[in-house]
């Protein structure tokens, strides 16, 4: 990435202290710089460089208006962004790298409104350091609490599988919550009262694995990939219980005792943990793996899948959404979620979760929000696809979609129905009066406040 750097200071700063070199004691030859350059010394450079020398740049439409309008800038096109709007901020001569400021503008220059730091709401998953399958079987890069520490309720894991690839028998001490992104995959468990599960998820599809529950993910023909939800902000992959490792590290005896083998059919086990790994295909029948015991297999309602693919979601003003939670998902009890769909200029409106933190992966598009805390704290985000929102209980928020194309986004509570609060329609239902007295805003204005929850409003007409 192009950097813009005060490069004739920084080496005028270095020939200053390379001409005083000759000063050093003769114990510092070439490492250090005289005791003459401590403090005041009349002898002393100063350097005359012009640091308002920021180059050529342009301000758009929006910084030029009252800081507090704070619309989007759109930076994507702007060679050299300058931290300011209206009378706020300055300019910067760097060093800085430019590509950053153009995908986080509203870091660089923040609308007037907001104030102070809630901590940080955003983390791209581009920044996570992926974990690589074997033999070109896939990948998983994760988020948690060591990057984003004010998520401690839910971490994510965005994973990769290819054709016929594994995501090895294991299980997890935090429960899994999983969206499909796009292909197919065949997943199966095994219950504590040994009743079997196998199934075929697709986009747009939903899985759940609770706690302790073991299980396995086999990539169909084309490949997938899938975003992971857990119950605990400080979850890491590292930490899951693989099947490969209890093999490994328990005395070859002691399995064989235990599994009724001889101990040579231990022979060939892997050295060490296989994680991701290439597969033999799965049968296109599935019920050929749907081994059994007396128990049977799981059915119905304790199903740890769900079609929310075909789902119809609702259709609204500004996109559309769909809603999933333990009402229709029971094995999930504590997971709540909607994908919802923002078309460009519309906005997921301003709300809050009264009974959970919301946790958000951004899919596709381009958004914002702006994330406020009591008394008076407020900061704003950008998200582009591939980043993770993260947004606490009772804390509001909006997303506004700022890109071109639809935002798909998907958001996820710990909650044992989807709920949220919404600005507009609770001042639409209290007292005219009350929110007259309060804000002072008129009557007229008032009366075009939505009194059903619009979930996403259109883009402004004109």
């Amino acid at each position: 990435m192009a950097r813009h750097t005060s490069v004739p200071r920084l080496a005028l700063l270095s020939l200053v202290a390379i001409g005083s070199v000759s000063c050093a004691p003769a114990s510092n030859p070439g490492l250090r710089g005289s005791e003459e350059l401590l403090g005041y010394n009349p002898t002393n450079v100063l350097s005359q460089e012009n640091t308002n020398d920021v180059g050529d740049y342009e301000l758009l439409p929006g910084q030029k208006e009252d800081a507090n309008i704070g619309e989007y800038l759109d930076f994507s096109n702007v060679d050299n962004p300058q931290p300011i709007r209206g009378s706020k901020g300055g300019t910067d001569p760097g060093p800085r790298t430019p590509a950053l400021d153009k995908l986080f503008s509203d870091r660089l220059a923040p609308p007037g409104t907001d104030h102070g730091d809630v901590g940080n709401a955003q983390w791209s998953l581009a920044l996570s350091k992926v974990k690589q399958g074997k033999k070109n079987a896939g990948w998983s890069r994760q988020q948690n609490v060591d990057v984003l520490p004010d998520a401690t309720a839910m971490a994510g894991v965005d994973m990769r599988l290819e054709p016929n690839g594994y995501r090895e028998l294991h299980w997890h001490v935090a429960s899994e919550w999983a969206l499909m992104l796009n292909g197919s995959a065949r997943v199966q468990a095994v219950q504590e009262d040994g009743k079997t599960f196998v199934d075929d998820v697709s986009a747009g599809d939903v899985w759940f694995f609770p706690a302790g529950v073991p299980h396995s993910i086999q990539a169909l023909e084309g490949g997938c990939e899938f975003m992971l939800v857990f119950d605990d902000g400080s979850f890491s992959e590292d930490n899951t219980f693989l099947a490969s490792e209890i093999i490994a590290h328990n005395p070859k005896s002691v399995l064989a005792q235990n599994l009724n083998v001889n101990v040579s059919a231990f022979d060939d086990i892997p050295d060490g943990e296989l994680f991701i790994f290439p597969g033999t295909a799965a049968p296109t029948d599935i019920q050929k793996q749907n081994v059994t015991s007396s128990a049977g297999t799981l059915q119905g309602k304790d199903s740890y899948t769900y079609h929310f693919s075909e789902q119809e979601p609702r259709e609204v003003a500004g996109g559309s959404v769909k809603i999933l939670d333990p009402l229709t998902f029971p094995i999930a009890s504590k997971f709540s979620a909607a994908l919802v769909t923002i078309k460009p200029g519309a906005m997921r409106e301003i709300h809050w979760h009264p009974s959970s933190p919301e946790w958000s992966f951004f899919i596709a598009g381009t958004a914002r929000a702006t994330l406020f805390k009591p008394p008076n704290t407020a900061t704003t985000f950008d998200y582009h696809a591939g980043d993770v929102g993260y947004f606490p209980q009772s804390e509001s928020h909006y997303i506004q979609n700022v890109g071109e194309d639809d935002v798909i986004l998907l958001e996820v509570l710990q909650a044992d129905h989807f709920a949220d609060i919404s600005l507009g329609q609770w001042l639409a239902l209290t007292p005219h009066q009350i929110v007259k007295d309060t804000l002072n805003i008129s009557e007229e204005d008032i009366n075009k406040f939505p009194t059903e929850k619009p979930v996403v409003v259109a883009a402004p007409s004109g």
